[in-house]
């Protein structure tokens, strides 16, 4: 089983700054790609960023330019770096993983439970 656990979530104002992280545990062989998708009240959740494991980067066209995800492929975590934030960031950030895992082949999409950021003033 693979768990994704995110962190870095709060309250903060409009044109601030947050990071998150998001780390991958449990029995994992190998993880080809990960990054965050989000949820506002009442939407579609879309896709934020991702990375894969050679560093290959893509963003929502509404944070290009202000957030950036990173990878550290040794701890099998992600990060994402929040700046100038929005009244329309604000929603709940899941990570997530494209993962093979030990004793199977093929890839599986896996998501953490979320972690909420609300920008307010």
């Amino acid at each position: 089983q693979v768990q994704l656990v995110e962190s870095g979530g709060g309250l903060v104002q409009p044109g601030g700054s947050l990071r998150l992280s998001c780390a991958a545990s449990g029995s994992i062989f190998s993880i080809n790609r990960m990054g965050w998708d989000r949820q506002a009240p009442g939407k579609q959740r879309e896709l934020v960023a991702r990375i894969t494991s050679g560093g290959s980067t893509n963003y929502a066209d509404s944070v290009k330019g202000r957030f950036t995800i990173s990878g550290d492929n040794a701890k099998n975590t992600t990060y994402l770096q929040m700046n100038s934030l929005k009244f329309e960031d604000t929603a709940v950030y899941y990570c997530y993983g494209n993962v093979r895992t030990v004793g199977l082949w093929a890839l599986r999409d896996y998501w953490g439970q979320g972690t909420q950021v609300t920008v307010s003033s």
